[in-house]
């Protein structure tokens, strides 16, 4: 789950789902595994009821994938709770600069290889393009075997 906004809100919206996640899979004594449409229904579902009390102002990107169907889902979710399932995402100001390069690059048949080159044109187009300088990126990979680190930028501690 990716998520951006203000800094409480993403830490209280996203604790609050993963906690209630991992207690759904437990209560069910893990018989029962939420596939990514449920987990992204379920959100989406929490952040409606919270649009009535106390919304929380941010926008989310919900990964997975779903063994029942052997395919990787990717949803997109606004503060408003609208869903919608995307074939790539970015949030924030970086998307403005990226996802014209998704729209540009991405094919349903990419190789592993060839996606992270993708990834990396767009992380060139944010050191050009982009106002801020953010030396570090984190490249993660969701798949059958689960989430994996695939590169890893400097130490952010040392910058």
């Amino acid at each position: 789950m990716g998520v951006s906004g203000p800094n409480c809100d993403m830490v209280n919206f996203t604790e609050y789902i993963s906690k209630n996640l991992q207690l759904y899979e437990l209560s069910s004594h893990g018989t029962i595994k939420l596939s990514p449409y449920a987990q992204a229904n379920f959100a989406r579902n929490e952040l409606a009821k919270a649009l009535r009390k106390g919304p929380f102002q941010v926008n989310v990107l919900l990964g997975g994938y779903d063994t029942k169907k052997d395919v990787p889902e990717l949803y997109f979710m606004d503060y408003l709770a609208a869903l919608q399932k995307i074939k790539f995402g970015a949030q924030g100001y970086a998307g403005n600069f990226v996802l014209s390069i998704f729209d540009k690059e991405y094919r349903e048949d990419m190789e592993f290889e060839a996606a992270l080159k993708v990834i990396e044109q767009c992380i060139q187009e944010l050191h050009v393009r982009f106002l801020i300088n953010q030396p570090n990126f984190i490249i993660k990979k969701i798949d059958k075997d689960g989430v994996s680190v695939v590169k890893f930028g400097a130490d952010p501690a040392d910058t």
